[in-house]
């Protein structure tokens, strides 16, 4: 295994019965990224990385991490940090304390650097205030400062945002970016939002029932979305026939009067054009980013429509 990769996993996958919630997934993350794991609930997201935590086991294949088979993560529980669902938190007790709980079952006894921790995540205010009143956003801040008590390389995080309000994403988001720019922790972070991941991804992957459908780098996705021609018309139906005419089929209709034409390399003067001579009349023609989300969900249709084929 090379030496740039912190984690590979080969064919992982896992069956619930009938239910294949991870189908023969090949991962590989390398030192000190940021890996997006992108897709929509039920995807699999959440029983990957439990996998990779070590807390469910794989139906087959395997997985490396640190040089090491995942069957011996046992060992390396402490170089993994875990906040996967909702962390799971003493309701009575102070931050310090349910951080205390944590280190002295991992065998840490370290009190300035639990108060270092609480301080790293923005927590130092609260107190010796029970977690039972704090935030939802605060609650999250605690479990990641939780999952940081053994000094891990690698962290694990599942949904960190889901349900906090707009302050509260952007200060999950900032602590990211930080333990991975100034910890050096590589971060695996699962979301079904790719425009909050595009703020602090590195590298994404795009899981689907149960399958990784795509991997690309921050990089590529700017690439990927770079141009879009949207088309502003009274009549999709009439224009859609026009564009199928004039050879242009990577388009699709977002609403009753606009049509996104994902080919880059159209000819906005042509398409007017062509318009005109059907008689379609353009209310307007832009060239425009396409929206990360609209990138991911153009994937996900794609697969499902290919699934459905397999399947006939």
């Amino acid at each position: 295994m090379s030496e740039d990769y912190l984690l590979l996993t080969k064919d992982i996958t896992k069956q619930y019965k009938n239910v294949l919630a991870v189908d023969h997934i090949n991962l590989s993350l390398k030192k000190g990224e940021i890996y997006g794991l992108i897709g929509p609930n039920g995807a699999g997201k959440t029983t990957l990385l439990k996998m990779l935590a070590g807390l469910a086991a794989p139906t087959e294949g395997d997985y490396t991490v640190f040089g090491k088979s995942g069957k011996s993560t046992a060992s390396l529980r402490d170089r993994i940090g875990v906040l996967i669902e909702t962390p799971g938190l003493f309701s009575n007790l102070s931050a310090f304390q349910n951080m205390k709980v944590k280190a002295l079952a991992l065998g840490f006894n370290d009190d300035d650097y639990i108060r270092e921790l609480i301080d790293y995540v923005g927590l130092s205010s609260a107190g010796k205030r029970p977690v039972k009143k704090y935030s939802l956003g605060m609650k999250q801040r605690l479990g990641i400062a939780l999952s940081l008590v053994s000094h891990p390389d690698l962290l694990l995080l599942d949904e960190p945002i889901n349900g906090l309000d707009p302050q509260g994403i952007i200060d999950i988001r900032n602590l990211i970016e930080r333990l991975a720019k100034e910890q050096n922790i590589t971060i695996i972070l699962s979301s079904h939002i790719l425009e909050e991941l595009a703020k602090i991804a590195t590298r994404y992957g795009v899981i689907n029932s149960g399958r990784l459908i795509a991997e690309f780098t921050h990089e590529e996705l700017v690439e990927r979305c770079k141009n879009i021609v949207e088309l502003s018309t009274d009549n999709t139906s009439g224009a859609t026939t026009v564009l199928d005419g004039i050879g242009i089929s990577d388009y699709k209709i977002m609403d009753q009067r606009t049509i996104h034409i994902t080919d880059c390399a159209v000819d906005c003067g042509k398409i007017v054009l062509a318009m005109a001579n059907a008689g379609i009349a353009v209310n307007g023609i832009e060239t425009k980013r396409l929206p990360f989300e609209e990138y991911y969900l153009s994937l996900t249709e794609k697969d499902n429509k290919a699934r459905k084929g397999d399947e006939k």
